[in-house]
């Protein structure tokens, strides 16, 4: 995968210190940012779909965008907290391409990059553990809006720091569902550039000279999904992201991601997460 760091667009949610004592518990957490932590002392565990991790001091950890995940802590626990999202609606999503670890021991200066960023942006602390007090509509968008009002320098410098903290994790990803078929990689490039498009199956195939059946047949062995269920994967997360950071109707975040049919968008995004589209955003004006 050739990756510009042009094409990262970052965003800093959330950042602070906090200290817990056995009250950091929080079942089944899903949210459209990313979780980095710095771990100061104590220890807590975090369960998630690839197992249970112990967290340590020293220690940094990841916790993807869109990943359920559980929070168990029994005793005293401290650290740094890092909320970022990857602007989707940009077209780019760089940070999905990657299988990062989980854990990554953390370097001499990391604790003083944690504590530097959270200088820069008081503002930006979450005003409780609770996931139900930070992950919702108001308090994203008006965190999102505080974010683009900072001084220029001091979007440049956090920005720096969030890239220096996530190249701990690169340094150990790799590419997720590296495919071997050519033509599959042409392809995922291409739906990848063209995710707020609309993408016909018939032209993907067309674009890797292959049958339409013989594609989809291919498509699925290599990545383990349909052209059409991988594609709708990535855009239903895109309207996820954007439900709960903007204001924009439900409609135009549709026609953005390429849904000609706003009936068939509503559709699938029930399946997908169980309630429409705008039950969607109206659960997250909670807290």
């Amino acid at each position: 995968m050739n990756f510009s760091v042009d094409q990262l667009h970052l965003f800093t949610l959330n950042v602070g210190y906090a200290e817990h004592r056995g009250d950091w518990n929080w079942k089944n957490v899903r949210s459209p940012f990313a979780r980095l932590y710095y771990v100061t002392g104590g220890t807590a565990q975090i369960d998630l779909p690839s197992g249970r991790y112990t967290l340590t001091p020293h220690h940094l950890y990841m916790v993807p965008a869109f990943t359920e995940h559980s929070y168990i802590c029994k005793s005293m626990f401290t650290h740094y907290y890092i909320h970022v999202y990857e602007d989707l609606m940009s077209g780019d999503s760089i940070l999905e391409e990657w299988e990062f670890p989980v854990e990554v021991e953390a370097t001499a200066s990391d604790l003083q990059l944690f504590k530097r960023l959270s200088d820069l942006n008081p503002f930006m602390k979450l005003p409780a553990s609770d996931p139900h007090a930070y992950d919702n509509h108001p308090t994203l968008v008006n965190n999102i809006q505080l974010n683009q009002r900072r001084p220029f320098c001091d979007k440049v410098e956090s920005r720096g720091i969030i890239f220096i903290l996530l190249s701990r994790f690169l340094k150990q990803a790799k590419p997720r569902g590296e495919v071997k078929d050519d033509r599959i990689h042409q392809t995922l490039a291409y739906i990848r550039k063209n995710i707020n498009s609309r993408l016909d199956i018939n032209e993907l195939a067309g674009k890797a000279c292959m049958s339409k059946d013989h594609f989809i047949r291919v498509f699925k062995q290599e990545t383990g999904e349909t052209p059409n269920a991988f594609i709708n994967k990535r855009k239903l997360e895109k309207a996820e992201l954007a439900l709960v950071t903007t204001d924009l109707p439900v409609k135009n975040i549709a026609d953005s991601l390429g849904f000609d049919d706003h009936s068939y968008f509503n559709r699938i995004f029930k399946k997908s997460a169980g309630i429409t589209p705008q039950q969607y955003r109206d659960s997250h004006y909670r807290g």
